[in-house]
């Protein structure tokens, strides 16, 4: 039986983000799937890696504590990841990134030495066969964040959180983006709103059921770099961020 992973990072409970969360667990759930949750507010996880959480005050190198004595609380979410066949993340987009906590989350539980390390990363990451696929929601309109967009392109806002998952060898399924999501609509506007988050709830079981084929976000395989992790002359540019 598949495993799926459903991470969510939203303070309020009532949330469009927890319903959406919810919509997914329900998906996976008619697909046969085992799903494992993490609701990173609802559970008061600590985004904040420092050494104090390893019972330590020594000069605090991360890499070194993790592969060491390893905290119980990410411990349990670096098993739930292992044991996930697909991982969904549902966030809303704060000031061009994810919320901070689950920026921590990745910070404190992609823990080195099980996750990744030097020789396990990218192509060869412990990762690899696991899918990843992005859910958010932006105040902004899909014009915004869209190519030329004032707000600047989703696509590359989501880079660094897809690429941190691409470093442990997940694959990276399209994100699902839903715009113009916040309080702040009134009257008919709020209404239209409405309708469009109920008819997003309502397709998460399509996204689900047909994501095998969804198409995968391409990046740069480890033979396009020399020994010096540069880019070959002769590799394709996939994303701005490796040119």
């Amino acid at each position: 039986m598949a495993t799926s992973l459903i991470v969510s990072a939203h303070p309020d409970p009532s949330s469009f983000t927890a319903a959406w969360a919810e919509a997914s667990a329900a998906a996976c759930r008619a697909q046969g799937q085992s799903v494992l949750r993490s609701d990173l507010y609802g559970m008061g996880f600590d985004p904040a890696e420092r050494a104090a959480l390893y019972g330590s005050d020594a000069p605090f190198d991360p890499l070194k504590a993790q592969t060491g004595l390893r905290s119980p609380e990410a411990s349990a979410e670096a098993d739930k990841i292992a044991a996930a066949d697909l991982l969904i993340l549902h966030f809303p987009l704060w000031w061009f990134g994810p919320p901070a906590i689950l920026k921590g989350w990745l910070d404190r539980c992609l823990i080195h030495g099980r996750l990744h390390d030097v020789e396990r990363r990218f192509d060869r990451g412990p990762c690899r066969g696991k899918t990843a696929l992005i859910c958010v929601s932006t105040g902004a309109s899909a014009a915004e964040v869209g190519p030329s967009g004032k707000e600047g392109h989703l696509d590359l806002l989501l880079w660094p959180l897809a690429y941190t998952l691409r470093y442990c060898g997940f694959a990276i399924a399209e994100p699902e983006a839903v715009h113009g999501v916040h309080g702040y609509w009134e009257g008919a506007e709020k209404q239209a709103l409405e309708t469009r988050l109920r008819a997003t709830l309502a397709a998460q079981s399509e996204v689900i059921a047909t994501l095998a084929t969804r198409p995968r976000w391409q990046f740069n395989a480890d033979s396009d770099f020399d020994d010096k992790g540069q880019l070959k002359p002769d590799a394709r540019r996939i994303w701005p961020f490796i040119t």
